[in-house]
């Protein structure tokens, strides 16, 4: 495989070491790679240090690593209308691309959130405004890709039109450092129709957002239909988008740049789960 043409990668375990993570990614093959820089379903920070820093940058550069980045905690929500819920969660982002800075990671997925009192317009407004004061504190190279929502819940960042405001409500100076990351399983549920309308879908997102703002692309077929607003992922192929939408994402030339990482299951499979996706989605590309 020539690692130099090669945009897919997936989701792979930082236990133990950050420096891990690229070793991980290269034994499935893969030249992209996103980690979590901490635990996600814990407020608890952790510190990485220069050593550790400059060790995750040198297997990055031994296995040929092409992008790399992160996905931000789970309880971080930016849209909340809970002052310290809030703060905390700004601080916990905050720290978040603090780590991605320090690890010079290319891009730090974040959810937009709940606006758990139902004023979408005020939990956007929050959300930009908690990304806005993060961008302002950390400099460097990672940029903040804004991930579309299933739309599950009170959840914001379910529409195109969600993920522009937030952009648009942050400075100018700050804005070309922030990006969308469309997840196809999000998007299906979302009642974005991958399946039976591919071009309509992203003529819509280039025309509300632009593909230029596209900076990745999660690769996850859905346990759920069309439009259930659920957020459940499957295996490629083994869900209710099928294969066309997979296959029509790997061979369409304006996507071609964009990384694209699996999030599928991997159950008891582990890493040979992911070697198989991987596999699938290159075959698909090669039979054209």
């Amino acid at each position: 495989m020539n690692h130099d043409i090669d945009e897919l990668g997936a989701h792979v375990s930082a236990s133990g070491g950050v420096a891990l993570a690229p070793e991980r990614a290269h034994e499935i093959d893969a030249a992209v790679l996103q980690l979590f820089t901490k635990q996600p379903s814990r407020w608890a920070e952790s510190v990485i240090d220069e050593e550790s820093a400059q060790a995750f940058k040198d297997a990055r550069a031994q296995h040929g690593i092409t992008i790399a980045g992160a996905h931000d905690s789970y309880l971080i929500n930016l849209s909340t209308p809970d002052r310290r819920l809030w703060r905390m969660s700004q601080r916990s982002f905050e720290a978040e691309l603090a780590r991605c800075a320090l690890l010079e990671l290319d891009f730090l997925v974040t959810h937009p959130g709940n606006a758990t009192d139902k004023d979408y317009a005020a939990g956007l407004e929050r959300n930009a405004q908690g990304v806005t004061e993060s961008l302002e504190a950390v400099l460097g190279p990672t940029k903040v890709l804004l991930e579309l929502t299933a739309g599950s819940g009170t959840s914001v960042g379910a529409t195109f039109e969600n993920l522009q405001t937030i952009i648009e409500m942050i400075p100018t100076e700050q804005r070309h450092r922030v990006g969308v990351c469309f997840d196809t399983c999000h998007a299906f549920s979302a009642g974005y129709d991958l399946v039976d309308d591919y071009d309509g879908v992203w003529s819509a997102f280039d025309d509300v957002i632009g593909l230029d703002r596209l900076g990745l692309i999660h690769m996850n077929d859905s346990q759920h239909p069309f439009d259930s607003r659920k957020d459940r992922h499957e295996g490629i192929g083994d869900g209710s988008l099928g294969l066309e939408p997979f296959r029509r994402i790997v061979l369409d030339e304006r996507l071609m740049a964009v990384p694209k990482v699996l999030e599928t299951p991997k159950g008891d499979e582990g890493d040979e789960a992911d070697i198989r996706n991987l596999t699938l989605l290159r075959t698909l590309r090669a039979e054209g």
